[in-house]
């Protein structure tokens, strides 16, 4: 079943779309304001409905902070509805924007569509090596069955290794395919920081890694 997250703190209209999508078949969690969010992001969801003036802080911000841990989608639910709030809700990278008020079915049919599209690029694909396990169409992974939360870099960095298995990848390369959360390229210093932060959480040693291996002198590889 899909879990959706809705993050509104109108009480009523943040219910009654809890309400309906739960009859759509969804599961549905309601956060009032983004402390609330925050902790209910160690959980995993297929969507994130994302309000942008809060009680305690921005849509904006925490849209930003989902953009360095996840690939989740967000569609933000706003009256903020001018050209350039919706050019910056796309630019810190939400998929969809839904101006109040709206109806719940077109609200219904917008959050179908970017599940869809989420789901297209490797839909039903599953990877497993060992104890590691990745989900491509949820865009997420596990050791020895418990979910491993990645950030979005993390998780390109380690998609790309398995795409590639059983070639080795220069640096170089790697530098030209990984972008970090903000669209910059990401240089080796920042490679290096990102393969240690990849292995300490689905390695079991670390040290003596059995998924990312170093080929020293040239780049990585994906397992043996």
């Amino acid at each position: 079943m899909e879990r959706i997250l809705i993050v509104e703190d109108d009480i009523i209209m943040g219910g009654g779309i809890k309400l309906f999508l739960e009859s759509k078949g969804y599961e549905a969690v309601l956060s009032e304001n983004l402390s609330q969010a925050e902790k209910m992001l160690e959980s995993t969801f297929s969507l994130i409905l994302l309000d942008i003036n809060l009680p305690d802080g921005s849509g904006y911000d925490f849209c930003r902070e989902i953009r360095k841990q996840c690939l989740t989608p967000v569609i933000f639910l706003t009256a903020n509805d001018t050209e350039e709030n919706m050019i910056k809700g796309f630019q810190l990278g939400c998929d969809d924007y839904i101006s109040k008020p709206f109806s719940v079915e077109l609200l219904y049919q917008r959050i179908a569509a970017v599940l869809r599209r989420s789901g297209q690029k490797q839909s039903g694909e599953r990877f497993e090596y060992r104890n590691l396990s990745v989900d491509f169409a949820r865009m997420q992974a596990a050791v020895s069955g418990s979910p491993v939360r990645l950030s979005a870099t993390e998780y390109r960095l380690l998609e790309l290794l398995i795409r590639n298995k059983g070639q080795v990848l220069t640096r170089q390369q790697i530098l030209e395919k990984i972008w970090d959360c903000d669209g910059n390229f990401i240089d080796e210093n920042t490679l290096n920081v990102h393969i240690r932060r990849l292995r300490q959480k689905i390695e079991n040693d670390p040290k003596n890694p059995q998924f990312i291996i170093t080929v020293f002198g040239i780049g990585y590889t994906f397992g043996e």
